[in-house]
């Protein structure tokens, strides 16, 4: 997961986790979400905490421009 450049904000880190397949993807609905963009549940590999100092948090729902793969170990 990606931090946004632009703010401070959400998470204090940039967590690994994984999409939560309990979870379909929802659009946003926020005024700063894109057109057609979606959030998807993840589930932190470990507890995290909101750039307020809130949590711990084991999953959170993250808007689609914050998620990047993990990258793949060479072979």
């Amino acid at each position: 997961m990606l931090r946004d450049p632009a703010w401070d904000g959400a998470w204090q880190a940039e967590p690994l986790g994984g999409i939560d397949a309990m979870g379909a993807p929802e659009p946003v609905s926020s005024p700063q979400g894109r057109a057609g963009e979606l959030a998807y549940w993840v589930s932190f590999d470990e507890p995290q905490y909101d750039s307020g100092g809130g949590g711990p948090f084991r999953k959170a729902r993250i808007w689609a421009r914050y998620l990047r793969p993990e990258p793949t170990p060479e072979a």
